[in-house]
């Protein structure tokens, strides 16, 4: 093992919660570290429950754009390669920080 493991940021859908969760547990077998989102809300759950704030919301996203600054690669978990609006913009931040992205599925 290296003396310092790479670092990989998980982005997508959190819709795909279980494929994401099955991404960071194959990384972290292969000796990854996995940074991903810790809160994995639904559109569905935020319009019944409303427990999750704009502010907090916003904070989130923001909170995923320094985990890719972490990262030394990104990778975009997209079964069928549905990409959403927050994914493509965590895409856009990627790249113009000159980080390599990868992608479970074809976009």
């Amino acid at each position: 093992m290296p003396d310092r493991p790479e670092i990989v940021c998980i982005c997508g859908s959190t819709r795909f919660v279980d494929e994401m969760r099955a991404a960071n547990r194959d990384l972290t077998f292969a000796g990854v570290i996995v940074v991903a989102p810790g809160v994995f809300l639904r559109a569905e759950d935020h319009e019944a429950n409303e427990f999750i704030t704009n502010e907090q919301q916003t904070a989130l996203g923001a909170l995923h754009l320094r985990k890719i600054d972490l990262a030394d690669r990104v990778l975009v978990v997209n079964p069928g390669g549905y990409i959403g609006e927050s994914t493509s913009s965590e895409i856009a931040y990627a790249r113009a920080t000159g980080k390599p992205i990868s992608f479970t599925d074809p976009v």
